[in-house]
């Protein structure tokens, strides 16, 4: 059973809302029908910026990823930055996330990125696994204000 990726179609309303919703809940993060359906204007809106890339076994999305440009003005370049990766707890461990990550990276190299970025939870150890396997652990730590 291969995955393949592809960019988000308006057929997917269903089956990725499914999803985020469960990536919602997987970060503890209470959320609403509005709240997912403004997400879901961001990604079929080409002006917004925000990408999906979804993940397809057997004709049934299995995962996602949101991605989006941004700008490292020390380095004068635009880069990568993966929001969100999600595969159903179902199907991990079947290569989806290394498969989406591969996309992104791909899509990053057609638009001249320099870097895909991206943050996850300390206690996320399965994931950490992959991304410790595909990318380069920083030693940045970040910071929030909430507004």
């Amino acid at each position: 059973m291969s995955v393949t990726v592809r960019p988000l179609a308006a057929a997917d309303h269903a089956e990725w809302e499914a999803l985020f919703k469960g990536y919602a809940d997987f970060y503890g993060v209470p959320q609403t029908q509005q709240m997912r359906e403004t997400v879901w204007g961001w990604l079929n809106d080409p002006a917004h910026g925000s990408n999906c890339l979804v993940a397809e076994q057997d004709s049934k999305l299995v995962g996602f990823t949101h991605y989006r440009p941004f700008v490292s003005t020390l380095r004068a370049a635009t880069n990568g930055f993966l929001d969100d990766l999600f595969v159903d707890p179902a199907t991990r461990g079947s290569g989806a996330a290394q498969a989406l990550i591969d996309a992104v990276s791909a899509k990053g190299r057609e638009n001249g990125w320099l870097t895909i970025r991206w943050i996850t939870a300390d206690d996320n150890y399965r994931a950490r696994s992959v991304y410790d396997r595909v990318a380069t652990r920083t030693g940045w730590i970040t910071y929030d204000i909430k507004l």
